[in-house]
């Protein structure tokens, strides 16, 4: 015959699985309670969770003859609650950016068009064009465009 107490867990080893649940419980209400969204420490202060980050694409090179225009296509990646106007600034050495600077609202679709162009006296090679956009709160996103400038 067995003793009956035998089969009961002692209070040593009780403590021992308390140890280890209450750990884990904590943990789980606190990855459901904050949507198990990774984060990252915001410029300004506070913390910025990663869907409400944004990023810009740019082709990575364009084509463009002398005394020609071609369009530039940039677009705001925005995450799911990325929900502000952003600034842009376009930098060009070399060749003409229309407009260099743009306000993209919130609202506004993501895809934005500009205008490329080169004079015809322009020189032959590569040219860099920078794009930023800065947010109204928050870090600033850049990409970069090789341009080049080909014979008429």
């Amino acid at each position: 015959m067995t003793n009956a107490n035998s089969s009961r867990p002692t209070t040593t080893s009780i403590v021992g699985h308390l140890k280890f649940l209450v750990p884990a419980i904590a943990a789980l209400t606190l990855l459901s309670s904050t949507g198990c969204r990774t984060t990252n420490v915001s410029d300004k202060g506070g913390v910025v969770t990663l869907n409400e980050q944004f990023s810009i694409t740019v082709p990575a090179e364009i084509s463009l003859k002398q005394g020609a225009e071609v369009p530039l296509n940039i677009v705001l990646n925005r995450g799911a609650y990325f929900k502000r106007d952003v600034q842009l600034e376009v930098k060009a050495n070399g060749v003409m950016v229309t407009p260099s600077s743009l306000l993209v609202k919130a609202s506004d679709k993501p895809e934005i068009q500009l205008k490329l162009a080169a004079t015809r006296e322009a020189a032959l090679g590569d040219y860099r064009v920078s794009v930023t956009g800065t947010p109204a709160t928050g870090k600033p996103a850049a990409a970069l465009v090789i341009v080049k400038v080909l014979p008429q």
